[in-house]
């Protein structure tokens, strides 16, 4: 049985989940096991997938639901929770 964690987190960044943001997320989700899913609105996308979540158009202020399925999804969650939540260190 996959476990499987789920996390809202809101883009704080200026500039948005451009380019930059964007490499770091993947590079932070492509350590775990768990596959990752990114949701805006009816639109989901690969969380390892730079080009993906360059599609969601994620500017500062926008809520991305983020989903980790796999043994190591609570683990996931929380990287990818932190490194949103400090502004992909940008700021």
């Amino acid at each position: 049985m996959s476990k499987v964690a789920r996390s809202t987190v809101t883009i704080v960044n200026r500039l948005g989940l451009h380019a930059r943001p964007a490499m770091d997320f993947v590079h932070c989700a492509s350590r775990f096991d768990a596959s990752i899913t990114v949701r805006r609105g009816t639109q989901e996308v690969d969380g390892k997938s730079i080009m993906q979540l360059m599609l969601l158009a994620a500017t500062c202020g926008t809520q991305l639901e983020v989903v980790a399925e796999g043994h190591d999804a609570d683990e996931a969650i929380a990287s990818i929770v932190e490194l949103v939540g400090a502004g992909f260190n940008e700021d």
